[in-house]
């Protein structure tokens, strides 16, 4: 299945991988190459006008890290989950403080979940 993206947001996304927060860096140290049970992920990835922080094609999975900028966001981070989510797209959101303060438990959560949603 191919997902729809604004071609535009590939500058805005390679940006936002060059100035990645701390809990970014410490989750994408065990996403990337296959780590999580062989499935691929990428960062920053365009899907529709929207940009998820971590993203697995084959598993039609996004995960994303809530920091401060989410809460002020709450009902746009809402609608833009379900736009999402109307292209079959699930999600995992994680708390930036717990990503960097318990981030084995995080890891975990990730690889539960794939292990009950694989395709």
């Amino acid at each position: 299945m191919r997902l729809p993206y604004d071609p535009r947001l590939r500058s805005l996304a390679r940006e936002l991988r060059k100035n990645s927060t701390l809990a970014e860096v410490l989750l994408w140290q065990h996403l990337k190459r296959r780590q999580r049970l062989g499935y691929d992920f990428h960062r920053q990835r365009p899907i529709d006008r929207y940009i998820v922080d971590f993203f697995c094609h084959e598993l039609l999975l996004a995960v994303e890290i809530d920091g401060d900028s989410h809460r002020l966001k709450g009902s746009d981070d809402e609608h833009r989950q379900r736009k999402l989510e109307s292209y079959g797209i699930r999600f995992l959101r994680f708390d930036d403080k717990n990503v960097k303060s318990d981030l084995q438990s995080i890891v975990l959560a990730i690889d539960s979940w794939i292990e009950a949603n694989r395709r």
